[in-house]
């Protein structure tokens, strides 16, 4: 007979992480890493001038292809919430992101939408009916401030319509995540015909306020054709497939922790492929960020009696 301590050992680790999270995590991890490279193919790779243009691409062809892949539409109470969590995941944040991108700088933006995991742990409160975190909260802000140590340049400027943007984002999103958690996914739907039912909701809301905001699509060379296809086909689809799998099978304040991932991927290529350089400011904060999503992963710590 085992003794009890040999019977934990046997049973997996001792940290407190659910058996499996681990790997669903590092695999959801991918979603956001992909969405990293959005910035350095957005200014290396498509005509300037039409960004609702690329959010469109990037939603609705991948969308309509899961349609056609799985033949799989929403049944009853779904068609509503499909187009809730397309219109909230996809189709609002991106065109607010796109505006808080162009009143403020870079850094400021990803800083700002930077705080989504802090949206996150205050809805699980309401929506999840989960209790307040102090862990969450505290790591939440310590994400942010990581992130923003790294991108955030000495001449940042601000802007109002912009900080009201990228916060209204980062809440869209957040409120996504936090339904798409409550509601599940329908038996009769898998990943992807759940990723397709969001990104033809949010493709379709993008489509009229994409022509009336910037009219005629561009003219589509080789390097654009290659920057769309990626963006549509990785940074829409196959992203958006493992990002609502994860969220539906791992706990949501751990979900929302990795988007910190996409500003840091987005410093890395801009110093591989533009040559920028990382002060000892900016590896502090690469730091704090990668801190606080390895602590999103575990849970919080009780207090012993």
């Amino acid at each position: 007979m085992t003794s009890p301590t040999a019977q934990r050992v046997l049973a997996g680790p001792v940290s407190g992480v659910p058996r499996g999270h681990l790997p669903r995590a590092v695999l959801t991890a991918l979603t956001p890493m992909a969405w990293g490279t959005t910035y350095i193919v957005t200014t290396e790779l498509l005509p300037p001038g039409h960004p609702l243009f690329a959010g469109l691409l990037r939603a609705l062809p991948g969308g309509l292809i899961a349609l056609a892949v799985t033949r799989t539409l929403p049944r009853g109470a779904w068609w509503g919430r499909a187009a809730a969590l397309g219109v909230l995941n996809i189709g609002l944040p991106f065109p607010l992101l796109f505006l808080a991108a162009e009143r403020l700088p870079g850094g400021v933006a990803a800083t700002l939408a930077a705080a989504q995991p802090l949206v996150i742990a205050l809805l699980a409160v309401a929506v999840l009916r989960e209790a307040l975190s102090a862990w969450r909260l505290a790591w939440g802000l310590t994400g942010m401030a990581g992130v923003g140590l790294v991108v955030i340049g000495p001449s940042a400027a601000l802007d109002g319509v912009g900080i009201l943007a990228a916060l209204g984002s980062a809440a869209s999103m957040a409120l996504g995540i936090t339904l798409t958690k409550r509601w599940g996914r329908p038996p009769e739907a898998g990943p992807t015909a759940f990723a397709g039912w969001q990104l033809t909701a949010g493709g379709l809301f993008l489509l009229p306020l994409t022509f009336l905001a910037e009219g005629t699509p561009p003219a589509i060379g080789p390097a654009a054709a290659l920057g769309y296809l990626w963006m549509g086909l990785v940074g829409g689809l196959l992203s958006y497939v493992v990002w609502f799998r994860g969220i539906t099978t791992l706990p949501v304040t751990s979900v929302a922790v990795l988007v910190l991932l996409s500003p840091l991927v987005a410093a890395i290529l801009g110093a591989v492929v533009l040559g920028q350089t990382f002060g000892p400011v900016q590896l502090l904060g690469f730091g704090l960020a990668l801190a606080a999503i390895v602590a999103g992963q575990l849970p919080a710590p009780t207090r012993r009696r």
